[in-house]
């Protein structure tokens, strides 16, 4: 399908890295869409380079649904001039995206939002993301919690620790606070953040009936967290649908 209106590149622009600006642009824009953003603050990035070290961010204090490719901040996370520059992170950002593709070179893009269901489950004394059918159970073990909320993350040694606790996963309910997604690609990690927030929906509902809960044994919630693996490639069909929808809506984000 042609689209007119698509910037798919400029004569500066490298065009792997303008195909990366435009899905995290996309990526704003459907959060904000699905209720996930929070105000002018919450971030997303993706990694540009193989060591992790230089990413695209957004901008300071600009609402997802406004977010264009071309807003991007192209960041190095070694670069101690970062933060006092135009539209510069936050040191909330900085910290957080910063440290973890510094970190982790695998990280390659780094959700980081506070969405209604998954943030409210982050608040229970007992935030474990129990499986109760089958988008519950695609977490199954495979989420990390922090349980060490200590206000609003902000300095070096705060970045390190959630790079630990994060350790080799991909997901992480962060107490107190919000969610966070790694993934290869602003695809998947996308799709992990959309069925993470469905899967804590699903669970927060459970929970308000008031009824006990029906629980996986540990058996069928392995198998069905593995059965997923099968299904990996809908999450770029389900990305390109989104963009698509975003396409025919309001191109703008691609600018």
């Amino acid at each position: 399908m042609s689209h007119p209106a698509r910037q798919e590149s400029g004569p500066e622009l490298d065009p792997i890295v303008w195909q990366l600006q435009v899905d995290l642009a996309a990526a704003f824009r459907l959060a904000a869409q699905m209720n996930w953003h929070e105000s002018v603050g919450n971030h997303f990035s993706v990694a540009v380079s193989a060591d992790g070290t230089k990413f695209l961010l957004n901008p300071r204090w600009r609402h997802f649904a406004l977010i264009r490719a071309s807003d991007l901040l192209l960041l190095d996370s070694n670069d101690p001039d970062t933060t006092p520059g135009p539209d510069a992170p936050d040191p909330s950002a900085w910290c957080i995206h910063g440290g973890l593709h510094a970190a982790l070179p695998t990280a390659r893009c780094v959700l980081h939002v506070h969405p209604p269901y998954a943030t409210a489950l982050a608040a229970l004394a007992d935030p474990e993301l129990k499986p109760i059918d089958q988008s519950t159970a695609r977490f199954f073990r495979r989420v990390a919690i922090d349980r060490d909320y200590g206000g609003i993350a902000d300095d070096r040694a705060e970045a390190a620790r959630l790079v630990r606790v994060l350790g080799s996963q991909r997901r992480m309910l962060m107490g107190n606070h919000g969610v966070l997604t790694v993934g290869n690609t602003v695809a998947e990690a996308f799709e992990d953040l959309y069925f993470l927030e469905r899967a804590a929906q699903t669970l927060m509902l459970a929970y308000a009936s008031g009824r006990p809960l029906h629980v996986l044994t540990d058996a069928l919630a392995e198998r069905t967290a593995q059965d997923w693996d099968e299904y990996s490639a809908a999450a770029f069909a389900h990305f390109a649908d989104l963009k698509e929808m975003l396409f025919r809506n309001d191109p703008s984000f691609a600018t």
